[in-house]
């Protein structure tokens, strides 16, 4: 025979069981606001960026900087097409995005906006005519380059007056020399500040580029780098500490 007590101590357990799961699903739907609407946090896994960003930095990307598309939403769901709240990024920043059609996301610098035409003549890059003033500021590490070559780190400045450091890895790159891209209405030209070191809107996207990116793969701007680890390795827990790159925490960026 079941006994009072014993109702009670089970009736108990399953409220504790019910009060747990509530707990649970409460924050996991605060977590998905505050990553669809908010924040949502990225690690660096190439040197793309350099000398900007390296591997293992692990930023935080703003969600309201430029509006809302399915790719604001984990798996990226059709729901809607475009983007909702649109505002338009400004020349030179940082930006997540979705590459087309793969599953993939990317951080480059907004170089040109719709309409705008680009154009590389000896490594340097132009907007609508305009060049990108840069002036160099002493060298990088071999490892940045893809030939082996110290690369030049310069500072550079474009057409609205921003400044940040790009590397260049020498003359005679592939992409140090481009014909002229008209960039289309509802997309953006993005380009890597380790200018021969990436595959960005110079290059197509069926060669393994992004071409020009459609304004609703947008997913946010990099605003600063929370953390950074050198070679850490999850299973490997004394490297959280040893191979902590303390001068690049909370570190804003350009």
């Amino acid at each position: 025979m079941t006994t009072r007590t014993e109702t009670g101590q089970a009736r108990s357990a399953v409220q504790e069981m019910v009060e747990i799961a509530k707990t649970v699903i409460y924050a996991l739907l605060i977590a998905l606001v505050l990553r669809v609407f908010l924040f949502q946090p990225f690690t660096i896994p190439s040197g793309s960026m350099k000398p900007n960003l390296l591997e293992g930095d692990y930023i935080v990307v703003t969600k309201w900087s430029y509006g809302y598309s399915r790719y604001s939403i984990p798996l990226s769901p059709p729901l809607f097409k475009g983007r909702l709240l649109e505002s338009t990024p400004k020349q030179g920043d940082v930006v997540v995005f979705r590459l087309p059609d793969e599953n993939k996301d990317l951080i480059k610098r907004v170089i040109g906006l719709p309409g705008d035409r680009i154009e590389v003549r000896g490594g340097v890059a132009f907007v609508n005519g305009q060049e990108l003033k840069r002036v160099a500021d002493g060298t990088g590490p071999a490892d940045a380059c893809p030939n082996g070559a110290t690369p030049v780190r310069y500072r550079e400045t474009n057409t609205i007056g921003k400044t940040y450091e790009t590397f260049d890895c020498g003359p005679g790159g592939d992409l140090d020399d481009t014909g002229v891209y008209v960039v289309p209405e509802g997309h953006y030209f993005f380009m890597g500040d380790n200018r021969d070191n990436s595959l960005d809107s110079r290059v197509p996207v069926e060669a393994g580029g992004v071409g020009y990116l459609p304004a609703e793969n947008l997913i946010g701007k990099a605003r600063i780098i929370l953390v950074s680890w050198e070679n850490a390795s999850l299973f490997k827990p004394w490297t959280w500490f040893l191979n902590a790159r303390l001068d690049r925490f909370v570190h804003p960026l350009k």
